[in-house]
């Protein structure tokens, strides 16, 4: 097994001597530009505690010693350089990385799942992180690549809103989805109808991006028992789409509007309280 090494640790040695003998030679915007620059030089730099460069000390392992390179370095506290990560994202998702999904370790779950990213290979492992008992997190960090893919996880996720799982994820990762399914339009409508978030719901159809949605957006915003929260988001909604909402409306008396006018500590202009 190899040495487990702190390049990160190694870096900022290295960096710190750097910035010695170059005081007062840039400004801290400049440092802000150049020390990512000296971090990729580092990657190539032969380390010889390492016996090689930073990069080609990971590249010459496999994928379950780079794997467990990385549990190790969560184990024991050892920060986990950028370039053991790359190597790990250049590798396609393997078994070894894939298997860190069902860790009861959430340092190390969630940090499998941005190493896997998008990669379908590991869709079945992030529906059963969010159908099981996870923290939001996790959850969270699986929805983003979930959706990120969404036409790929569209069957699953059909299959998870129909049954009742985490609805809410099920429809927003459903919204992304780029190729057109009535099935997944009439979802979102009913829900956008029938559900109580009104905001979320529209912009669930905005994301989803079916004109057809806009005859119901647009009877819904000439409501006028709409707060001023959903109208934003319906407006929004509805502009996303390529349609226009042009009635004036008053929310000066509207609680979410003196909020949120009272949070941006601007005076009131009673020739501005409308919204048109």
């Amino acid at each position: 097994m190899k040495k487990l090494i702190d390049f990160d640790g190694l870096f900022d040695e290295k960096l710190g001597e750097y910035m010695r003998m170059n005081a007062g030679k840039y400004t801290e915007k400049q440092w802000e530009s150049i020390i990512p620059k000296l971090y990729k030089q580092f990657g190539d730099t032969y380390i010889a505690k390492a016996g090689n460069t930073p990069k080609g000390y990971y590249a010459g392992m496999d994928d379950d010693a780079l794997v467990s390179t990385l549990v190790r370095h969560i184990e024991e506290g050892v920060p986990v350089s950028d370039f053991l990560c790359r190597e790990l994202e250049g590798r396609g998702c393997p078994d070894a990385l894939l298997a860190l999904l069902a860790s009861e370790n959430e340092e190390l779950v969630t940090l499998a799942v941005n190493l896997a990213g998008e990669n379908v290979r590991a869709f079945p492992a992030y529906f059963d992180l969010l159908a099981g008992e996870r923290g939001e997190d996790i959850k969270d960090a699986v929805s983003e690549q979930l959706k990120n893919g969404a036409d790929a996880a569209k069957a699953r996720a059909l299959t998870l809103y129909e049954s009742g799982v985490e609805r809410e994820r099920m429809l927003e990762i459903l919204s992304r989805c780029k190729e057109r399914d009535d099935r997944i339009f009439e979802i979102l409508l009913r829900e956008f109808r029938t559900g109580d978030e009104v905001p979320m719901h529209a912009s669930y159809l905005a994301a989803y991006g079916d004109e057809r949605a806009l005859p119901v957006l647009l009877e819904y915003i000439d409501r006028d028992d709409i707060n001023y929260l959903e109208y934003q988001e319906l407006k929004y909604a509805i502009e996303a789409l390529g349609g226009e909402y042009t009635r004036p409306r008053d929310f000066s008396e509207d609680g979410y509007y003196q909020e949120i006018v009272a949070q941006s500590q601007l005076p009131v202009d009673p020739e501005k309280k409308t919204d048109a």
